[in-house]
């Protein structure tokens, strides 16, 4: 099969599906590592328990991105 008609195939399924295919393209390219995906998940863990026990507050999305603009805009 061609590129093209693999591609073409690829876009006529449905959006799940499409997901499913570009997540197991980019798994080939950059397969998982075990142990880094632990310790990501273990920080994720750690900053969802400190979110809800109230030891940190979380930020609003819109004002982390509003700070960035600021500080990087010429």
């Amino acid at each position: 099969m061609k590129t093209k008609d693999l591609i073409a195939e690829a876009i006529s399924l449905p959006v799940e599906e499409r997901a499913i295919v570009v997540d197991s393209i980019l798994r080939s390219l950059n397969p998982p590592e075990s142990d880094i995906d632990r310790k990501w998940a273990a920080i994720a863990r750690r900053r969802l328990s400190e979110l809800r026990s109230g030891a940190v507050k979380g930020v609003p999305g819109e004002e982390v991105f509003s700070r960035i603009w600021k500080r990087f805009s010429p």
